[in-house]
């Protein structure tokens, strides 16, 4: 499909390579920066939806940004560049997601490249937004850009944004840029500053990909730890949350963090190819590893345990179990279900020996969008509809609404011997024997204690 042209191509037309969540949103705030958009993405829907003006995904402020742009005609969607016509600029945000093995797949990037490749002209600034394995920028972009003997510039130029505040954070973040020559990096830089004030030069192509690995590898590493501590309490009876809201007061040398379902588009991937990449050189990055493995291994283990807490309480036959909060985190609310780890739990629930009928409600995905990834399933309206009678609640993700409810009311509607597991606990800090046995939580679920 060719594209048809609807804005004048002009020095300050800059083309997007891949319109998921990092190519929308910093696409989004190009074009409310002064800049003309073209964005490329082989999803037609997604081309579709974002020429009305209407983004595909739940981002704060984002359809109201992307609505003004496209109705000003500063932002266009395209399935292919117009091979008449050539930007200044490229920027390639194309995912990476996993292959069986845990590397990084590079099939897209390298069909990115080839498009941009195709539709440069001498001088083009490329940058490259995606998160890379380490050596991908020179080993394999650079190559398919070198063949065209067109002159360009090259950066690494890696997205950090956090979900629910992205539009912001592209103004206000520091901007990591990384070239293997100083003329590339002056330009990417330049380019920057005309969103955010605070642009970081690097020395090279590897260190801009590794900080992006390191930075989402670090938090993976924290959460990994606060959930071995979730672990150990779980065994002793005590409560993690004390222990670890204890051991932080007034004490500045500790900072551990909230135990958790860990997951996501980034932490679910880039501690693997950060391990990946340390492989390639013969290290074997054992930290990293150990996280990786604690966080995903989580969801077999507590679901294990709810299992068997089902079958203490005498339930057989269907069960009735309840999942609050499928995206994969609350705060900042998003609808993001990639690499959620709530899919997890409802996958081992659904493949232990007990038979469940679920119930599914989230505070931010649509129901249709629920019912069309979950046809077996029942979407619920409500949370009252959700817990009504059920034997089993999870609470899966973070939500504000989650913590807003009143643990007493929930008891009622549920199940005379029903339960909640929280992984947030949203409750931990009510010392009541009321909610003795009925209510679980994350490193708070070994003993009756409350």
């Amino acid at each position: 499909m060719k594209m048809k042209m609807k804005m004048k191509i002009n020095k300050n037309t800059v083309g997007v390579v891949g319109l998921g969540y990092v190519g929308l949103t910093l696409a989004t705030v190009l074009a409310e920066s002064g800049y003309k958009i073209i964005g490329i993405e082989k999803r037609k829907e997604v081309v579709d939806l974002t020429n009305k003006g209407i983004p595909h995904f739940s981002e704060t402020g984002l359809r109201e940004s992307l609505s003004r742009s496209v109705n000003k005609r500063e932002f266009v969607a395209a399935e292919k560049f117009d091979r008449d016509s050539s930007c200044q600029i490229y920027i390639i945000t194309v995912g990476t997601p996993l292959d069986d093995n845990g590397n990084a797949r590079l099939d897209m990037v390298r069909n990115a490249s080839k498009q941009v490749a195709e539709n440069m002209a001498d001088g083009a600034l490329v940058i490259l937004r995606s998160t890379l394995k380490l050596g991908t920028s020179k080993e394999v972009v650079l190559p398919i850009l070198r063949k065209t003997k067109k002159k360009f510039h090259l950066a690494m130029c890696p997205e950090r944004t956090l979900e629910g505040n992205a539009l912001n954070e592209l103004r206000t973040l520091p901007q990591i840029v990384g070239a293997d020559d100083e003329e590339s990096r002056e330009k990417a830089s330049k380019f920057f500053k005309n969103i955010t004030s605070s642009v970081i030069q690097v020395s090279s192509f590897e260190t801009a990909e590794l900080i992006k690995l390191v930075d989402n590898t670090y938090r993976d590493v924290q959460f990994g730890f606060a959930n071995e501590v979730a672990k150990i309490c779980d065994a002793y009876s005590l409560n993690a949350m004390e222990v670890i809201s204890s051991g932080k007061l007034g004490y500045s040398r500790t900072n551990v963090a909230i135990p958790g379902l860990v997951g996501g588009p980034c932490l679910e991937k880039d501690p693997h190819i950060l391990y990946q990449s340390g492989v390639d050189k013969g290290i074997k990055m054992e930290i990293t590893k150990a996280a990786r493995s604690t966080n995903e291994v989580q969801p077999i283990e507590t679901t294990n345990f709810m299992v068997d807490s089902l079958k203490s309480r005498g339930f057989s036959g269907r069960i009735k179990a309840s999942i609050l909060g499928l995206a994969f985190k609350g705060v900042p609310e998003t609808d993001d279900l990639r690499g959620s780890m709530s899919l997890k739990v409802l996958e081992n629930l659904r493949n232990s020996n007990g038979k469940f009928d679920i119930r599914l409600y989230d505070p931010v995905i649509s129901n249709k969008d629920l019912a069309s990834k979950f046809p077996n399933d029942k979407v619920c309206a409500s949370i009252d509809e959700a817990i009504d009678d059920a034997m089993l609640v999870v609470v899966c993700n973070n939500h504000k609404d989650f913590s807003r409810l009143d643990l007493i009311s929930i008891k009622n509607r549920m199940h005379p011997k029903g339960f909640i597991y929280d992984y947030w606990n949203h409750y931990s800090h009510l010392n009541n024997a009321k909610f003795n046995e009925f209510y679980y939580a994350l490193g708070n679920s070994g003993g009756s204690d409350l």
